[in-house]
């Protein structure tokens, strides 16, 4: 059996932030988490940090309630 990268059900990008919407199962059935990050560049390497500036906050806002929306519209899916 082959080794697969887990990987986000969806993902919401507005600019440099991201949200990662993951899919579990548990005991009563599927639910979800989100991650939030901020991509950056470093040399010719796209990399993420978890770390927000203020400028990064109004729009983290916004990918977040993006994320709250998807995720109901997965659990009708």
């Amino acid at each position: 059996m082959e080794n697969e990268k887990t990987r986000p059900v969806s993902e919401i990008k507005l600019g440099a932030i991201v949200a990662s919407i993951w899919k579990n199962e548990g005991i009563s059935g599927s639910y979800f988490n989100v991650t939030l990050s901020r991509l950056y560049k470093e040399g010719e390497a796209w990399k993420r940090s978890e770390s927000l500036g203020r400028d990064d906050l109004l729009l983290a806002a916004k990918v977040l309630d993006l994320s709250h929306s998807r995720i109901y519209e997965l659990l009708n899916e």
